[in-house]
């Protein structure tokens, strides 16, 4: 039971992480990526599918994205997307490829973007600190059941903790870059 609770709480706190990871490649660093806008819904024949699926994307020079549409009369409604997805990018389309120039950031959009994600490394670390408790109540219930020892309870909170610090460490890290990619000039 103890090793189980331990198990399935790494699993959550490993998929915790992912997202974090995904939601931060979306903020932007002045360098073009492709993952700035492969995630992002477009309507295909009205159902909201993400970019990737509708396309390909690709970062051809350090300041261009290129989507080339698999089916050119989505050509205006991932354009449509992009620009209603508020990342400052502005799309243009010769009707066979959207182009989207990524411009210089300013020192204030720099410390704006900074502060994103700044909120969204938090968020995932919530996400794990939410993980702990729910882990160290199911320890407390099994102690309860009288299914483990007070002892296993005491050592599982102790694994338990020792898994937070690593993942949120992690998140940490990785702001740490994103953060240094985001100031670099």
């Amino acid at each position: 039971m103890f090793n189980e609770v331990l198990k399935e709480t790494e699993e959550r706190m490993k998929k915790a992480l992912e997202a974090t990871k995904e939601d931060l490649n979306t903020i932007r660093t002045g360098r073009a990526r492709p993952s700035l806008v492969e995630n992002i819904k477009a309507n295909n024949y009205g159902v909201a599918t993400p970019i990737q699926q509708m396309a390909k994307v690709m970062a051809p020079e350090a300041r261009q994205i290129v989507i080339e549409p698999w089916d050119k009369n989505n050509i205006e409604a991932i354009e449509k997307a992009i620009m209603q997805e508020n990342l400052g990018l502005n799309p243009s389309n010769d009707g066979n490829v959207i182009r989207i120039n990524i411009p210089q950031l300013t020192e204030e959009r720099r410390k704006e973007l900074t502060k994103i994600l700044h909120k969204k490394a938090e968020d995932g670390k919530i996400a794990i600190r939410n993980i702990r408790r729910d882990a160290n109540e199911e320890l407390e219930m099994l102690e309860d059941e009288g299914e483990i020892s007070e002892d296993n309870m005491h050592r599982g909170f102790d694994n338990v903790q020792d898994l937070t610090d690593t993942y949120i460490g992690k998140i940490e890290s990785i702001t740490e870059k994103k953060e240094n990619e985001i100031m670099e000039v």
